[in-house]
């Protein structure tokens, strides 16, 4: 039985209706994904890289990232409305790992905002000078901090496809020039208050990828899927920080090193899934996405 399977287990009310590469999505009972009014939202210990999933999970990751994401949602609400209708309704076999939510009508786009330097947008720069159309300064450095944020989306694909990288005109044609615009604004105004909060903790959000829908109730904007989390930033170790080197992170980024080293021996460029992770890699990511939310919670997890 696949790994996927395994972690959608049956739920009183709830009919499973799609896994994504890292999570579980279910519907009411009988109702449908398209149209459903409310949806569960289960956080797996799968984790992914490079859009494959890979082998194995991280143990206890999906319960750090939901309460990671109830906590940034929390913080944020007066920012821009999000999906989460409750994370103590839940059925009791996925309590601390599962969000009742609001069911809505994704955006086709990843919408990532980006503070600092590194990553695929370094790797852009060295080429154009730009990123993702915003024409930046020369001389910057890995790590270097941007004079502003900037918002850099993508096409979201579907599981085993690949995002694509676009402009910000791209993406307004693709939802619409007033979506796109919403959509746009809110990512960055998420991104430099999330970062204040995260600097008063001795954490630097390097980037952040987001995802919004629309409500089926009146078709406004709201922030879905998971926030903040890292699975989906880049979180950095302020008292390391330095410019021209790769940072202290407590993120995936450890685990895409991991991928892209002479250790792994996988060509990313091959098509072919990426290798087992080791043992001490899911142990190292474990207390790095642990670590993480102790420094932005202040509790003990």
């Amino acid at each position: 039985m696949s790994e996927a399977l395994l972690d959608a287990p049956r739920l009183d009310g709830w009919d499973h209706a799609v896994s994504g590469k890292v999570r579980e999505l279910y519907v009411p009972a009988g109702e449908s994904l398209s149209t459903a009014r409310e949806v569960l939202v289960l956080a797996t210990d799968r984790i992914s890289a490079f859009d494959f999933s890979l082998q194995p999970g991280i143990p206890d990751k999906g319960r750090i990232l939901t309460r990671m994401s109830v906590l940034w949602f929390d913080l944020l609400k007066d920012v821009v409305p999000n999906h989460v209708i409750s994370a103590e309704d839940v059925p009791e076999p996925v309590r601390g790992r599962a969000l009742r939510c609001q069911g809505l009508d994704m955006l086709p786009l990843e919408c990532i905002v980006r503070g600092y330097l590194t990553g695929s947008g370094l790797a852009d720069y060295r080429g154009s000078g730009s990123v993702g159309g915003h024409a930046l300064p020369a001389g910057l450095e890995d790590g270097s901090r941007l004079p502003e944020p900037i918002y850099t989306p993508s096409t979201k694909a579907e599981v085993g496809g690949h995002d694509e990288n676009i402009t910000v005109a791209q993406a307004r044609e693709l939802v619409g020039e007033d979506l796109g615009a919403q959509a746009e604004e809110a990512s960055l105004e998420v991104y430099r208050r999330a970062a204040d909060l995260a600097r008063e903790r001795g954490i630097i959000l390097a980037d952040t990828k987001l995802e919004f829908g629309t409500s089926r109730a009146d078709g406004s904007l709201v922030l879905g899927d998971e926030v903040l989390t890292p699975d989906s930033s880049r979180f950095w170790d302020a008292d390391g920080y330095r410019v021209g080197q790769a940072q202290p992170s407590f993120d995936k980024q450890f685990v895409r090193d991991f991928l892209t080293s002479a250790e792994s021996g996988w060509d990313r460029a091959s098509g072919e899934e990426p290798p087992v992770l080791p043992e001490r890699i899911v142990e190292a990511t474990r207390a790095k996405y642990i670590d993480a939310l102790e420094r932005l919670t202040g509790e003990r997890f």
